[in-house]
């Protein structure tokens, strides 16, 4: 029997292996015949007897004086060799009579001891060259030896794959300073090869390497062979645990089944699932032990015991907050979309950490369960959540710039306090400063005022804009509630409805006067919208659909009062090709009843031509013309677009082609449709996609440009 556990990474087998002692062999009486006699050795009577005795020792000891400042005798001096002359050696020694031995006499020094009076040899004489394995590499004339590769029997397990990227071979890329280098690489992927079978449960598995010569090549070649031999697979699985409801739950959250091979991921996989689906019913503090495996390799099969230590089953409580405010606890209560007492669910946790970084309020916040021990009326203990935030800097200045035909360039910068009233009351200041359009505005917005995801909105603004449809100094004064989509919390289903005041002073054509005068206008407008939006992203979809709902109640003050409203439906489509390419499509279609044409202000009509209408005629530019050639504007619109998105990269190609008209009836028709064609450039960012488009109107009118050009953020649509 082998115990099993998992490192992080790959299985290891610790094999615990009983502790054999080994005895001394016992010796029966009957086999004392086979062991020799033991003779007692005869006893030296002199041994103990001491060198030299103590009276001798004390007669050799030099006489000490009494006189402590006597002074210090001479030491005796030491008789010197004799010298000889530089010509002369010591005579060899002649005589055969052996050195006397014995007590009292000393022996020659050994010959070896004769070596250290010699003088060092000179360092010239050391060869200094280095081995050839440590030269330096950057020698042209290192020797080098290239190898291949080759691994077996890893292909039927889908291992090779695996193997060559963790390879010491392979990462030497075939080249090595000496066949001890390949070697050592070698014995490290026999391990690799061992371990990744045991990953896959062939835990008897071995592996061995050769390095064989490459005959006529000059090269070696190093070859791996792994044996995967018998596959283990479960024979048990036990879970220890408390009782947990329902009964089933840690069996159900646990998708190991017995006979499932034993191999790393899916075991690992299992308990990731099991720590991940308990949090979601009611178990926010389960902690998992360490697994044990018990190998039978007999049989081939495992015991697979798990201990978990589920916690209480648990239950929302109320909120607290610490660090850093960007606002209380009560505000918090506000984003989440649960009530307190209801079964504890990680994945509204995250909905609720998600919403408060969506605000833009933090620097840093987290979301964690606290346990208070008190129990709720279901037998469930309550949870309450702290809320640890850093508020981050409320300010921001934000700046669009764009270019059309007809529209030039616009330019818009802003500046926001995001939190100037708390809590999530903004300020922002806009201006707007382009070749024809200028402006001021002052907004003030509540997000998340009383409900999640509901936005209150203050605006007033004055404008001035001069286009070939109308030159128009206009104030406006509106407010707002609405329920978005942000880039960071994209909703299928929004709305919004509000109200506007408007005053405006605007050049108009009068047909029966034929010429332009200026007029004013008083305007009090209930508009509201709704859109059902399932695309996958806001700025760049590639897949879904979008449906799309205006109506705005309205009535102009000139004079009288003339009730009428504004119509106006669109739907989009985006479906993907292939993995680059993306096929869009746009319909749109608007009416105006009510009122006639020129009972409207110019700025309130319907006009088709633009960057986001039909590219290739210039802003406003489609639709009924004056005499002056310049456009008036209709009470109803239809436009429709296609596009092939092709993506590569960060950038992207995208031929289209548009077509639509404005017209002075209050529906719109199906003929007189201007259509315009052109290509595109994309380049993505991590804020959406920079958009260039170039067009040509395909059958243009007189005083229509031959080519069109638009530069903005985002998709056309």
């Amino acid at each position: 029997m082998n115990f099993l556990a998992f490192s992080s990474t790959w299985l290891v087998l610790p094999v615990a292996l009983a502790a054999q002692q080994q005895t001394p062999p016992v010796v029966s009486a009957s086999d004392q015949s086979l062991t020799p006699p033991v003779v007692a050795a005869p006893v030296d009577p002199d041994a103990d007897a001491p060198i030299v005795s103590e009276p001798d020792f004390d007669k050799a000891l030099p006489q000490l004086s009494d006189d402590i400042n006597a002074p210090l005798e001479a030491m005796p001096a030491i008789p010197s060799a004799p010298t000889l002359p530089a010509d002369r050696t010591l005579p060899a020694e002649t005589s055969s009579t052996p050195p006397p031995t014995g007590p009292g006499t000393l022996s020659p020094p050994p010959l070896e001891e004769t070596e250290l009076a010699r003088p060092l040899p000179a360092l010239g004489t050391f060869d200094s060259t280095p081995p050839i394995d440590v030269a330096d590499t950057n020698d042209d004339k290192t020797v080098v030896i290239r190898y291949d590769t080759q691994v077996n029997g890893l292909d039927p397990l889908e291992l090779t794959s695996q193997f060559n990227a963790l390879s010491a071979l392979k990462e030497g890329g075939g080249k090595a300073a000496n066949a001890t280098m390949i070697s050592a690489r070698a014995r490290e992927d026999e391990a690799l090869a061992v371990r990744l079978m045991k990953s896959r449960g062939y835990y008897d598995g071995t592996a061995s390497s050769t390095i064989e010569s490459v005959p006529n090549g000059g090269n070696v070649k190093a070859i791996i062979s792994a044996t995967p031999g018998k596959l283990y697979k479960l024979g048990s699985i036990t879970i220890e645990a408390g009782p947990v409801t329902p009964p089933d739950l840690l069996t159900r959250e646990l998708p190991l089944r017995i006979g499932d091979p034993i191999e790393a991921d899916r075991v690992q996989g299992a308990e990731a699932n099991l720590s991940l689906k308990l949090p979601q019913q009611g178990y926010p503090f389960v902690t998992l032990g360490q697994r044990d495996i018990l190998l039978d390799d007999a049989n081939w099969t495992g015991a697979y015991t798990l201990p978990v230590d589920a916690g209480p089953r648990s239950s929302f409580g109320s909120y607290s907050t610490e660090g850093k405010l960007a606002f209380d606890a009560e505000h918090v209560g506000v984003l989440a979309r649960f009530k307190a007492g209801e079964l504890y669910d990680n994945r509204k946790v995250d909905d609720l950490r998600d919403a408060l970084v969506a605000t833009g309020l933090f620097s840093t916040v987290s979301v964690e369960p606290v346990r208070t021990g008190k129990a709720g009326p279901d037998g469930t203990e309550a949870v309450d959540l702290l809320v640890r935030q850093t508020a981050g800097p409320p300010r921001s200045i934000g700046a669009t710039a764009g270019y059309s035909t007809g529209q030039g360039f616009r330019l818009e910068g802003s500046f926001t306090h995001r939190n100037m009233w708390k809590p999530e009351g903004a300020l922002i200041l806009s201006v707007v400063a382009g070749t024809q359009e200028q402006g001021l505005g002052a907004t003030f917005r509540r997000s998340n005022a009383g409900k999640r995801d509901r936005t209150v909105t203050l605006t007033a603004s004055a404008n001035h804009s001069n286009y070939d449809a109308f030159n128009a100094f206009t104030g406006t004064l509106s407010g707002r509630i609405s329920y978005d989509s942000t880039p960071i919390w994209q909703k299928k289903f929004t709305y919004a409805y509000g109200f506007e005041l408007v005053g405006t002073n605007e050049s108009v054509y009068d047909f029966s006067r034929r010429e332009k005068h200026r007029a004013t206008y008083g305007i009090l407008a209930l508009p509201g919208q709704a859109q059902f939006d399932t695309s996958n992203d806001l700025l760049n979809p590639t897949k879904g659909y979008r449906l799309k709902l205006s109506f705005s109640p309205e009535t102009s003050v000139r004079g009288g009062v003339r009730p009428y409203a504004r119509m106006l439906i669109e739907g989009s489509i985006y479906q993907h090709v292939s993995d680059s390419i993306v096929l869009a499509g746009r319909l749109r279609a608007g009416s105006i009843p009510g009122i006639a044409r020129d009972d409207l202000a110019p700025s309130r009509r319907y006009y088709g031509g633009g960057g986001g209408s039909v590219r290739g005629y210039g802003y406003q530019r489609l639709g009924p013309l004056d005499p002056n050639g310049d456009p008036v504007g209709g009470r109803s619109l239809n436009e429709f677009s296609l596009e092939a998105r092709y993506r590569f990269g960060n950038f992207g190609i995208v031929p289209f082609i548009d077509g639509g008209n404005a017209y002075e009836s209050v529906l719109p028709k199906g003929s007189d449709l201007r259509f315009g064609a052109g290509i595109g450039g994309r380049f993505y960012t991590n804020f959406g996609p920079l958009r260039v488009d170039v067009a040509t109107p395909l059958n243009p009118r007189p005083g229509d440009g031959k080519v069109a050009l638009y530069i903005s953020i985002g998709q056309a649509f």
